[in-house]
């Protein structure tokens, strides 16, 4: 079987609706808890790579030490240019890892909207989702890498989604949450969700609502992402 390693940060962060086409792709993942395992195998493997979201910014490292780690890995994998698909946090730590700025941002962005793609983010992957709502989650945003191309924008922020050639992809939002399984969000993020006044019941709406349309699209996403990516 192929395999796909994949960082978390997060216990009820997982690859969600992903996890399905992985399977269905002939994929073994192997999941590395961040902080916890030594993640010196996932970064410097050939293998592609997830790079999943959590709660906390990438300049915070005196409080978390292992980002630093994270980035470090990053920044030598990116040059060999392995697959790797950052989402939410991980998406920043690509971007800090290739020299970008990463800060808090100026609007709490939680909950669904639609994305406007780029004539580049027409033409890649992300077309699956043009049109689509995806559901939104980070207070943090980055710049532009020099490197990168510029795929997708939001109401709030410009910069929601670039890459650099085809397997190298980073979205600020999250195309891989299961929206049957979003009250784990709402029970984890409580703190961050009661301190931004989130709606949580229109959140629970919007995910029923939009949920299933986003597996779809996510998945369609995925694979034709999978499909691109040349042996190296």
């Amino acid at each position: 079987m192929k395999k796909m390693n994949v960082v978390q940060h997060l216990s009820f962060e997982d690859l969600g609706v992903f996890t399905e086409v992985l399977e269905c792709e002939n994929y073994e993942i192997h999941y590395f808890q961040a902080g916890v395992d030594d993640l010196t195998h996932a970064f410097t493997s050939k293998n592609p790579l997830f790079i999943l979201g959590g709660p906390i910014g990438v300049y915070e490292v005196e409080n978390y030490p292992f980002l630093m780690d994270e980035i470090q890995l990053l920044k030598q994998r990116l040059v060999q240019n392995y697959a790797t698909f950052g989402i939410c946090l991980g998406a920043q730590l690509i971007a800090q890892a290739l020299d970008a700025k990463v800060y808090a941002g100026h609007h709490k962005e939680i909950g669904w909207g639609k994305l406007q793609l780029s004539d580049l983010g027409l033409a890649s992957s992300l077309r699956f989702l043009d049109g689509q709502h995806v559901l939104h989650w980070h207070g943090d945003t980055f710049d532009l890498p020099s490197q990168g191309a510029h795929l997708a924008s939001s109401d709030y922020y410009k910069n929601q989604a670039f890459c650099i050639g085809r397997h190298i992809l980073a979205v600020q939002f999250h195309p891989e949450v299961d929206a049957q399984a979003i009250e784990k969000w709402l029970i984890g993020h409580t703190c961050e969700l009661n301190k931004a006044q989130v709606d949580l019941q229109k959140l629970r709406t919007d995910s029923a609502l939009h949920g299933a349309a986003l597996k779809q699209a996510g998945q369609l996403m995925l694979k034709d992402w999978l499909n691109n990516l040349t042996p190296l």
